[in-house]
């Protein structure tokens, strides 16, 4: 059963207990990105025969697979996929950057340009469960940005088929090219190419923690957009809540991962009992109850505060993935939250609708780091170059300055280069 905590009388160290998967995979992600760059394709076949039960004749799906999967989905479930594109695309759009110029000195331009970046992997988990919803989230802001291609990794079923919906939402949202290839070995191949996979520029995505230790050892030669950890939601509730529908919330992300974490923070001691009963019953009905039941047991708590502002000040410190807001006006509180990924306001804004349909992105700093960090977007998916000119008047009303500078700073060389143009000349 989850655990009920009393703000008042626990260590604080118990707000931020978890259970955290403690194997070391940093060896054999070593070995097998050393694999996939000395043998290319050749390591890719071995290791999907090795991890994904399957021998592959090819690694990129072809197109005849992917008309096939448009014709296979039920054309209702094909429409709530354009749907929930178009949402992203929409609360997307806002995010886009515009470069900027500068003249406001006389013989002085500067300015600063916006550039997509040029090739971007997306992992797409596969295994226990098809994500057309990562899909979705992680390409159309890449393709807002403007990103010339955009290329899928996501591990074969045992049929050596990618699931009909990763398919379908890919070519929704314009995703170019989609290889058969899962775990440490698709990010190896997308950060130093092979005979197939072409090498990219940056990775997003979540994966397990092959795929996450992966992400760390190339980071340099790629970009990455975060290290992500299990799954989290901290809903906020005050006592006129409905217990069966927080409870309802809590087990959407408790299902997710036996390392997830479902947190639920109020000030009413009878919710607390009350949601902690339902999530028992309702943990009973769940096609996936020993994975939530794990999570709930493991790193779900409850935590009674005497009022909403020592609520408030537990999930900052918190900084979930996820926060539900859960009041009659949620308005009046979000200013003070300060650290969250994404909030969900109000009685009727469960999490899942942002998983699936709402717009903003659910791709999110996980394990606290929404205190520096953010949820994935247009932002990711570009880079900025910056520019600079002086006309010769310009330079000379300056460089003096520039080298007085330097002087300051040791580098005689760096000085000479600013004054080195107008040696000779009368001051």
């Amino acid at each position: 059963m989850i655990r009920i905590l009393n703000l008042d009388t626990i260590d604080p160290a118990e707000i931020f207990s978890r259970a955290v998967a403690q194997v070391d995979v940093s060896a054999v992600v070593s070995e097998i990105i050393a694999a996939v760059r000395a043998e290319g394709d050749k390591a890719l076949f071995r290791y999907g025969a090795q991890f994904d039960k399957v021998e592959l004749s090819a690694l990129e799906v072809s197109q005849a697979e992917k008309d096939a999967a448009m014709e296979a989905l039920d054309p209702a479930f094909l429409d709530i996929l354009r749907e929930a594109a178009e949402n992203i695309r929409a609360f997307h759009r806002q995010q886009v950057r515009s470069s900027f110029i500068l003249t406001d000195r006389p013989g002085v331009v500067m300015g600063q340009k916006i550039l997509p970046i040029e090739k971007v992997g997306l992992y797409v988990p596969g295994g226990t469960a098809a994500y057309p919803s990562t899909v979705l989230m992680d390409s159309i802001p890449a393709k807002i940005a403007g990103c010339r291609e955009l290329v899928i990794v996501t591990p074969p079923g045992k049929d050596g088929k990618v699931p009909a919906a990763i398919l379908a939402a890919a070519q929704i949202a314009g995703v170019d090219r989609i290889f058969k290839v899962g775990g440490a070995q698709a990010v190896a191949a997308l950060a130093y190419g092979t005979e197939s996979v072409p090498k990219v520029d940056k990775i997003v995505g979540p994966g397990n923690a092959f795929v996450a230790e992966a992400k760390k050892q190339v980071f340099g030669t790629v970009a990455i957009d975060m290290i992500a950890g299990p799954s989290e939601i901290l809903v906020l509730a005050d006592g006129t809540c409905d217990a069966r529908i927080v409870a309802a919330d809590l087990l959407s992300q408790a299902e997710h991962d036996k390392l997830a974490s479902a947190v639920l923070v109020t000030d009413s001691a009878e919710l607390a009992q009350a949601v902690a009963e339902e999530i028992e019953r309702q943990l009973s009905i769940l096609p996936r109850e020993e994975i939530a039941r794990a999570s709930i047991e493991n790193n779900g708590k409850i935590i009674v505060t005497g009022d909403l502002t020592a609520a408030i000040d537990v999930a900052n410190a918190l900084a979930p993935e996820h926060l539900e807001l859960c009041v009659d006006n949620p308005f009046d509180y979000l200013d003070r939250i300060t650290h969250a990924g994404s909030i969900f306001l109000g009685k009727n804004c469960p999490e899942a609708l942002g998983d699936y349909l709402a717009g903003p992105n659910h791709t999110l700093p996980t394990s606290g780091t929404a205190r520096f960090s953010s949820p994935l977007s247009v932002d990711d998916f570009v880079k900025k170059s910056q520019y600079t000119y002086f006309t010769r008047d310009a330079l000379g009303r300056v460089a003096d300055h520039v080298a007085a500078f330097a002087r300051q700073e040791g580098l005689e060389a760096h000085a000479r280069s600013a004054t080195v143009r107008f040696e000779g000349e009368e001051s």
